[in-house]
């Protein structure tokens, strides 16, 4: 019995591997995908193809790092088969919870942080059940945890950040300074310089350091390159310094693209190399500890397992079968592609949507570089500074704001910078056998290029920094709970032994299945969601066009609202006004992404145009103050049921229902028109302007008579005045948008 049980777990770690790497590459797909993503240097299949190639090629060449796992966090003679096995359990199943709840989000995370913290977190859970079973003290820890190596992990892990980030900063500095925003018109020569170096390191970092251990090199050429490493370096500058000239002089092909291309490769690689032990480096060692527990023919309660000290290599095949499961992760899984939005919005050159609200450290940050630089301004020669900022000079071509994001999010030089330091220091480190995070790597590169590259300006630096200290933030986070709950997980696992298990993994597998299911729905969701359209038009008609689907859909998510906000407010439920709360903040932010968007639509203007930006600012107030009287009316009723106030009397509920309903018409019949653009019919409704005005006014003024006779609720009383008023006023508003819009479009009729 006792054997069958291990078998299953055995089992259960091999699926929970596979389902890793699943959830894994859905995680880290944004490190090595992020910059020809948003340089849109070359096509997405094409940038799909290479990173497959190279994922193959870094999971072949990554069994040096499956020690890590084995002995890198704690003193496996310190511990019997039977608390292994728990161990490895409890990070396993931690792991794909922590990694699919980030997926989820949409933000990246480190694979690498999850999996150091959650073996530290259970072999620290299950090391002081055993220091309290032999009357021990906390002093004994250090026994069984392997606290010089996991304390090198942890600061390499720190120190990345500050290397990345500094390390990118200066590269992309120096070589805009060198190269310039206008690349492109430099001389050939410039070019095949920067791509004799860029390709140089990659060459060295990745093929050398990383592919030496997958024996694709002779004794002889390692040799060489070990003894002589400044003569290699040397060669291959030059060697590559005159192909890449040779490639963009004869056959006029872009340098820069083609070290994307390689840089794509080898982070891909490097990437697989570094990670694949993150995701079945646990399973692996519970592997080979099952294989000398059964062997030993010892109880699991008194087999130790001095063996996982020893290297092992792992089998080639199943390294080429995790490259497999990773690639075609990373062909089909849609959360992938969220994560990777997340990092490439955060390094974009110009403004685009910020995706991350400014917070209070953000905005002092940002205050206090400013100072810092202004006073570092002041140090500089002036020449010297006027000689540097045209370097930073970017050719102007005005885009429509609609159209930036079918733009690259930055240039080919930033992206060929940040794929050849990333994937250099990610490779120096894989050579070192220290499990760098190759998620904080890549990020902070980003990062750092950006910032290099002045793409944190007034306009977006706040929501830029905003949005780093929130992944770094997530970073943490993610050490924390991977501590805590594999830890938690570990010790539920040692008083429940295999129901613990079966009931674990059923929890984690329906969690994992609720948030694909979720995730599915949303991305279905938003793809048959219709969203407000910015303007781009120069001339009244054309605006009049593009704007009336706007005015159509404005007024039919206006119309559910207020529906939905009355029939909430009538039943008294608090989760039909909480859905109303949300669907007007849904339009408000994008009426107030159209208002954000008038800079650009008046800069695309022509002179001869000019009434047209007073058309279209006109309507877009109309539009603000109808979302401004929703959002009071949605707000007013959801905090009057959240703080449990009395409920509507029945005369002021079919009065509000009233009101519901002949506002409803009034609404369904101007969507009617714009959806027809039979614009001729405004005048009929413009015309029942005072009726309603009327209608509103009655119910008013039977409150007033009812509040003096036999009204007792002051919050009822009150709230229902804010009502009508505010309904009164979405219908002023709405009534200049039909006659400003009668006004223009029946000109053009």
């Amino acid at each position: 019995m006792g054997e069958n049980i291990y078998l299953f777990m055995i089992i259960a770690l091999a699926v929970l591997a596979i389902t890793d790497l699943v959830v894994g590459v859905s995680n880290d797909a944004v490190n090595f995908l992020n910059s020809a993503i948003g340089s849109k240097a070359i096509s997405f299949r094409t940038i799909m193809i290479v990173a497959s190639v190279g994922i193959a090629f870094g999971a072949i060449s990554s069994s040096g790092m499956m020690e890590v796992a084995r002995k890198g966090i704690f003193n496996p003679s310190e511990f019997v088969f039977a608390e292994i096995m728990i161990i490895f359990m409890a990070v396993m199943i931690t792991d794909i919870l922590l990694l699919d709840f980030f997926n989820t989000l949409g933000m990246p995370t480190s694979t690498t942080v999850s999996i150091v913290f959650e073996l530290l977190g259970a072999a620290v859970a299950i090391s002081l059940i055993k220091i309290v079973n032999l009357d021990g003290g906390f002093s004994d820890l250090p026994d069984y945890i392997n606290t010089d190596k996991a304390t090198e992990i942890i600061l390499g892990i720190l120190l990345s950040v500050v290397v990345a980030f500094s390390v990118g900063m200066i590269v992309q500095f120096v070589s805009r300074i060198l190269i310039s925003f206008k690349f492109q018109e430099k001389p050939k020569w410039v070019g095949a310089i920067f791509g004799g170096f860029a390709i140089t390191s990659i060459i060295y970092f990745i093929i050398v350091k990383g592919l030496k251990s997958a024996s694709i090199f002779s004794p002889g050429i390692l040799v060489f390159i070990n003894e002589s490493p400044e003569m290699f370096l040397l060669v291959n500058f030059v060697l590559w310094t005159l192909l890449s000239w040779l490639v963009s002089s004869i056959f006029k092909l872009n340098i820069y693209t083609i070290i994307i291309v390689l840089g794509t490769f080898a982070l891909a690689m490097a990437f697989a190399g570094n990670d694949l032990v993150n995701f079945i480096g646990v399973p692996l060692a519970a592997l080979a500890s099952y294989d000398g527990w059964v062997s030993s023919g010892a109880l699991a309660s008194e087999y130790t397992m001095e063996g996982l000290s020893t290297a092992v290599q792992t089998p080639t095949y199943l390294l080429l079968a995790s490259g497999v499961i990773m690639v075609i992760t990373l062909w089909f899984s849609s959360k992938a592609k969220n994560v990777v939005k997340t990092s490439v919005d955060l390094s974009r050159q110009d403004e685009g949507d910020e995706r991350f609200e400014p917070n209070f450290l953000s905005r002092q940050i940002v205050k206090y570089s400013i100072k810092a630089s202004e006073n570092l301004g002041g140090i500089v020669p002036a020449a010297i500074v006027r000689k540097i900022d045209k370097q930073f000079e970017k050719p102007y071509v005005y885009i429509p704001k609609s159209k930036v994001q079918d733009l690259p999010a930055f240039d080919l030089v930033r992206a060929a910078v940040n794929l050849m330091v990333a994937s250099v220091l990610i490779s120096l480190a894989t050579s070192m056998k220290l499990p760098l995070s190759t998620t904080y790597v890549t990020f902070m590169v980003a990062m750092g290029t950006s910032l290099a590259d002045r793409a944190w300006g007034p306009e977006s630096a706040v929501y830029r920094v905003a949005g780093v200290l929130n992944v770094i933030g997530g970073w943490f986070f993610t050490a924390f709970s991977a501590f805590t709950a594999a830890a938690i997980i570990a010790y539920i696992i040692h008083l429940g032994g295999i129901w613990a298990i079966g009931f674990l993994l059923i929890i984690a597998f329906a969690l994992i299945g609720k948030n694909y299911l979720s995730h599915n729905k949303k991305m279905k969701e938003s793809k048959l969601e219709e969203k407000l359209e910015r303007a781009e038009s120069k001339s009244i008609i054309g605006v009049i066009e593009e704007s009336s689907s706007n005015i159509s859909l404005t007024i039919n998510r206006a119309n559910k609202i207020y529906s939905q906000s009355i029939y909430g407010l009538s039943k008294h439920d608090i989760d039909i006004l909480k859905k109303s709360k949300k669907g007007i903040n849904k339009l408000d932010n994008e009426v107030e992404g159209l208002r954000d968007n008038i800079f650009y639509f008046i800069k695309n203007l022509d002179e001869s145009s000019v009434g047209t930006s007073n058309f279209y600012i006109t309507i877009l107030s109309y539009l603000q103050d109808m979302t401004q009287s929703l959002e009071y009316i949605a707000k007013a009723g959801y905090k009057h049921v959240n703080n449990n106030h009395k409920k509507l009397r029945f005369n002021q509920i079919k009065d509000l229902k009233e009101t519901d309903v002949y506002v409803g018409q009034f609404f369904s019949d101007i969507k009617e028109i714009f959806d027809s653009k039979d614009f001729l019919k405004l005048t009929e409704l413009i015309v029942k302007k005072q009726d309603l005005f009327e209608k509103v006014d009655l119910k008013i003024q039977k409150q007033v008579e009812r509040t003096r006779t036999d009204e007792s609720s002051p919050k009822n009383t009150a709230l229902y005045f804010s009502l009508l008023l505010e309904t009164k006023d979405l219908l002023v508003a709405t009534m200049n948008l039909l006659e400003i819009y009668d006004q223009h479009a029946n000109v053009k009729v």
